[in-house]
């Protein structure tokens, strides 16, 4: 799973993010179940400041199935990892508590800089560039963005996170369907205006992770250059979302946001100057791979 050899035994991660939460459960480097719903807490975010009452509710049920499936499945050590949603709600405090209490398992909100790291972790461990290779990994998820630039020998060297993501760039200035070319360029024009000093090191290699780039690849292929998204994105400001559904088979909830997370990616690949891979690790395989190691040096 991750070009690596583990051992140890079965663990598993549920990811509470923006758009989607989600459930993993490895042994021994191998993913062994996987689960996912898209509750879209970014929106409510967005919309309100916080998590209303019914949605914390169905979070919480959501991820208490999803601890004991988990559970069923083997897993002797679950860790629920929080990301923008926790940060970003005015009742995050309350997302954790409620979610520790019914789960019974460690809980924690990641800080920007921790989703990065984790992010590049996973990512890194599954592309597996040479050592000493510079590689920038691009992490867009529903609340905020991640890019972080390192090498998989020494880790992270420089790390951003930008607190704009699909789904609230989406609630923001992308409602219609299809959005439009208007508003596809001024959902552009807001992405770049979080970037106005982003300045990283220059890459070799540019990874991209998360729910829009795998649904761009299905659009667009597996490289992501500057054609690349701006053929996507013009494809996405005319076309209804129910067309998209069904030539390139993306779900439709996320196609609801990927106009979205393509105009922030098309942004940050713009600044790297690479085109960018897309690769299926992020942020849950480097919560794993940190789990397993936990584990072993116990």
């Amino acid at each position: 799973m991750w070009g690596r050899h583990h051992v140890g035994q079965m663990v598993g991660v549920i990811d509470v993010g923006s758009n989607t939460v989600r459930l993993v459960v490895a042994h021994g480097g191998r993913q062994v179940l996987s689960e996912r719903e898209m509750l879209h807490l970014g929106a409510d975010v967005e919309l309100h400041g916080a998590i209303p009452a019914a949605k914390l509710e169905a979070t919480v049920r959501l991820v208490g199935s999803y601890a004991a499936d988990a559970r069923a499945a083997g897993a002797i050590e679950i860790d629920v990892l929080i990301t923008s949603p926790g940060r970003q709600a005015a009742n995050g405090d309350e997302l954790l508590a409620a979610l520790a209490s019914a789960t019974g398992c460690p809980t924690r909100i990641l800080s920007a800089a921790e989703e990065a790291q984790l992010g590049f972790i996973g990512a890194v461990a599954v592309a597996a560039p040479p050592a000493r290779r510079r590689v920038a990994v691009i992490d867009v998820g529903g609340g905020s963005a991640q890019v972080v630039v390192g090498t998989r020998r020494d880790g992270p060297e420089w790390l951003r996170s930008i607190d704009l993501g699909s789904q609230r760039l989406t609630s923001r200035l992308l409602r219609s369907n299809p959005p439009g070319e208007a508003a596809i360029g001024a959902a552009r024009a807001e992405a770049a205006g979080y970037l106005h000093d982003f300045e990283p090191p220059e890459p070799r290699l540019a990874l991209a992770v998360g729910g829009s780039a795998r649904a761009l690849k299905r659009i667009a292929g597996s490289r992501l250059g500057s054609d690349e998204l701006e053929d996507a994105l013009a494809l996405l400001a005319v076309t209804p979302a129910a067309e998209i559904v069904e030539r390139f088979g993306i779900d439709a909830d996320r196609v609801d946001t990927l106009a979205g997370g393509a105009a922030i990616l098309t942004e940050l690949q713009a600044r790297l100057a690479r085109p960018l891979r897309v690769v299926r690790g992020g942020v849950r395989e480097g919560a794993l791979l940190e789990l397993e190691e936990r584990r072993a040096a116990a």
